[in-house]
């Protein structure tokens, strides 16, 4: 019976560490997003739908970076915007927002940079990383 606990509990320990990295990235709305920026926070923004493969990657890209690093959840603010919600807000178009799968890294209101597309581990910790 032990070595079944045992068993059980070194399957689901890394899957509950991996998802806890989703739980850092919070729906928001437009409005969220500017609020978190005039705080003059770092702010990491996913614009990403349901629907699409390259989101669900970064997204998951995204929780193992969070899950190997909890600390970052406590120094960046991580939000998503729904792209099938918010493709035509204001926000989106004054940010030149081109699609989904685009991320944003913010230090207030000014844009540390961007990746579009991208699905590159390393790139998207370097992103995250120029928040710190």
């Amino acid at each position: 019976m032990l070595r079944r606990t045992l068993l059980v509990f070194a399957v689901l320990s890394p899957l509950a560490a991996f998802a806890s990295g989703f739980d850092a990235v919070k729906p928001a709305t437009p409005a969220e997003v500017q609020a978190a920026q005039a705080a003059g926070k770092p702010v990491f923004v996913d614009f990403k739908a349901s629907w699409c493969g390259t989101c669900r990657a970064q997204e998951r890209i995204i929780g193992e970076i969070l899950s190997e690093d909890p600390s970052l959840a406590q120094s960046i603010t991580f939000l998503s915007l729904d792209w099938d919600s918010y493709a035509e807000d204001p926000l989106t178009e004054a940010l030149n927002v081109p699609r989904r799968s685009t991320l944003i890294a913010f230090k207030g209101q000014q844009e540390i940079g961007r990746i579009v597309a991208g699905t590159d581990k390393a790139e998207i910790r370097a992103l995250i990383d120029s928040l710190r």
